[in-house]
């Protein structure tokens, strides 16, 4: 029994609803953010009491440099623990495509001779000839003659062959 395939108006229509539903999420999701960085402030943050006179507001000035020391050590200390992780994360991709391998580009032809390739490997030291056929011995070829005897004249050969088709077709 197969099952009835999905209309393309009724994919498209669950399609635009999943997309408002994601959508109204993250709407929600960023209000709540903001509402959790409104409730630190007011929790860590308070406003600075700014009446008084000089002495009292240099107490306070001297309280906000302390608190903005505090602040930079503890941001120093999250930099470095992330370049630290960023650094650890860098080494194990290395590793990974170690382990699995690095995918050979597909090479071009080159016609090369023997000599350019090992020139080009070498540089100025290569000095050995490759050209193989400097180093083969001369050899003299004996010219055989065949007798034309044995042959013979090859438009008598076909005669023969021609008269003893005749004679198999006349029987």
């Amino acid at each position: 029994m197969s099952e009835k395939k999905m209309t393309s108006s009724r994919r498209h229509h669950l399609k635009s609803l999943i997309l408002q539903i994601a959508q109204n999420w993250l709407e929600q999701e960023k209000s709540d953010d903001a509402a959790a960085k409104e409730a630190y402030i007011a929790e860590h943050c308070p406003d600075p009491d700014l009446s008084g006179d000089q002495a009292a507001l240099m107490e306070v000035c001297k309280k906000l440099h302390a608190a903005i020391d505090k602040i930079d050590e503890e941001r120093y200390d999250i930099a470095s623990k992330v370049s630290k992780a960023d650094k650890e994360i860098e080494d194990l991709k290395i590793k990974v495509v170690d382990l699995r391998g690095v995918k050979k580009p597909a090479l071009k032809k080159v016609r090369m001779s023997a000599d350019s390739m090992l020139k080009a490997l070498l540089g100025s030291k290569h000095t050995v000839n490759m050209e193989l056929r400097a180093n083969l011995k001369q050899v003299k070829k004996e010219v055989k003659e065949e007798s034309t005897e044995v042959l013979g004249d090859w438009r008598k050969n076909i005669e023969d062959k021609a008269d003893r088709k005749k004679m198999f077709e006349s029987s």
